[in-house]
């Protein structure tokens, strides 16, 4: 059976959050939450056996985490490879809670990272997303089994989810910031990202 590029979604909820001290003294925003959940049917019709995911976790511990270089994006390129230019986050650890797949992420102070943090910090909701290549095996009514050649590439960050509960939320931001409340959502986030575009670059491309 041949492989093809397992994309899933799922909301991002932070059960914690810290401002930590990072690389060269740097404070960069970390978040802890729900990465993915086995043996359990996402919002794609896909079940991703714990078996499955306990071994692909396991190598990814070992090889991407270990070597600090567990990166992800900031929205999901239809590709198997990580475009470091849009890079946003450093996955730095994963832990299982039952059949919750936990994940601590530091946000990066890259172009991505930066509106990231914004998001986090105007208690804009989020999702996570993984990204990578197997097979999948017809169960019935709908459901596709993710089999065992699963190779995980890694989780992005996006605005749609599909494996539900996987949110974070941000506390303990800068205890001076006092978001306002705006009428619409959407014309925030276009507002935020152009404002972080104007302050980097000069150039307000957003309007």
């Amino acid at each position: 059976m041949s492989k093809s590029l397992l994309i899933e979604y799922s909301i991002f909820s932070p059960k914690t959050t810290s401002l930590t001290e990072g690389i060269k003294g740097s404070r960069n925003l970390i978040v802890e939450g729900v990465v993915q959940r086995a043996d359990s049917k996402n919002q794609n019709g896909r079940v991703y056996p714990k078996d499955t995911l306990e071994r692909v976790v396991e190598g990814y511990i070992a090889t991407s985490i270990a070597e600090n270089r567990a990166l992800g994006e900031l929205d999901h390129p239809e590709s198997a490879v990580i475009n470091l230019k849009n890079v946003s986050h450093n996955i730095t650890k994963l832990w299982w809670e039952g059949d919750d797949l936990m994940g601590k992420i530091e946000i990066l102070p890259t172009p991505s990272g930066n509106i990231l943090r914004e998001l986090f910090a105007n208690n804009i909701t989020v999702g996570i997303s993984s990204r990578g290549m197997g097979s999948v095996q017809p169960l019935g009514e709908g459901t596709l089994e993710v089999q065992d050649d699963f190779e995980l590439l890694c989780w992005d960050f996006v605005s749609t989810p599909s494996t539900q509960g996987a949110f974070m939320k941000p506390t303990g931001l800068n205890e001076n910031y006092n978001p306002k409340q705006p009428t619409n959502k959407y014309n925030k986030i276009n507002t935020l990202i152009s404002d972080i575009i104007c302050a980097q670059s000069g150039v307000c491309c957003i309007r």
